[in-house]
């Protein structure tokens, strides 16, 4: 019988798909630091439901929640090129559409979607931290930027670390759609390894296993953060924290 399925290739070949293994690392970390920061301004926004504003940022997100990540993917790609010709023709420049590197448009993608659901994330994470902090901030004479920075910012990550784990790994696999616009990460390398040796599903279990490994690695990352960060429930401390309410409360009597 033909030698239908080569074990020893799906081993052998994954050195050869790690190559682009840093092009898929480079896309989800940037694009996770880019969605986190247009995430955060966006849930700022509708938090204070800053007027005109906070309705744009609504329907994108509904626009970007609404649509399959690979659209996203395309209409960048060849929305970006369009927007710049009726800029170049309007305006009397010679932009050249072909010196923007392609991923350039992945990472404007990836992180405007990454944006919209971080976004909803941040809000509920911003939700949730105690008010009398702020309070206490801002009668201390501490500036909007300082509470977000030292207060709003770290208590809400903590809070929201582990919905943004998940979204860091759905980010990781999400990079591989990116060969839709030429470039090349794990899913294209092993598309161009199987046009050659005509071995698809081997190349296909091959850049499987890595993304596992990559994904059961994120996981233990993110659990360790959480341990590390997490305050411990002990009775000392709900004692602790029950008699400075009761300090409070005495105090504003």
């Amino acid at each position: 019988m033909a030698n239908l399925f080569d074990v020893g290739l799906v081993f052998t070949q994954i050195p050869v798909l790690l190559e682009s293994l840093p092009v898929t690392l480079y896309l989800t970390l940037l694009a996770m630091l880019g969605g986190l920061v247009l995430g955060l301004g966006v849930a700022l926004v509708k938090i204070h439901k800053i007027p005109a504003l906070s309705q744009i940022c609504a329907v994108y997100v509904s626009i970007t929640r609404g649509t399959p990540v690979i659209v996203q993917l395309y209409l960048t790609y060849f929305g970006i090129p369009l927007a710049l010709k009726y800029f170049n023709y309007y305006n009397g420049t010679a932009y050249n559409v072909n010196n923007v590197p392609s991923i350039v448009f992945v990472l404007i993608a990836l992180s405007l979607n990454q944006a919209a659901y971080s976004s909803e994330t941040l809000r509920a994470a911003i939700l949730s931290v105690d008010k009398r902090q702020i309070e206490a901030a801002q009668s201390l004479g501490m500036s909007a930027f300082q509470i977000l920075r030292r207060i709003i910012v770290p208590e809400a990550f903590v809070v929201a670390l582990p919905s943004l784990g998940n979204s860091l790994i759905v980010m990781l696999k999400e990079t591989s759609l990116a060969f839709v616009c030429s470039v090349v990460e794990l899913t294209a390398r092993a598309k161009i390894i199987a046009g050659n040796n005509y071995r698809f599903f081997e190349s296909y279990c091959s850049v499987a296993i890595i993304y596992w490994i990559l994904t059961f690695a994120v996981e233990q990352i993110v659990r360790r953060a959480e341990k590390r960060l997490r305050i411990p429930e002990t009775p000392l401390a709900v004692a602790a924290h029950g008699k400075g309410e009761a300090l409070c409360l005495t105090s504003r009597i």
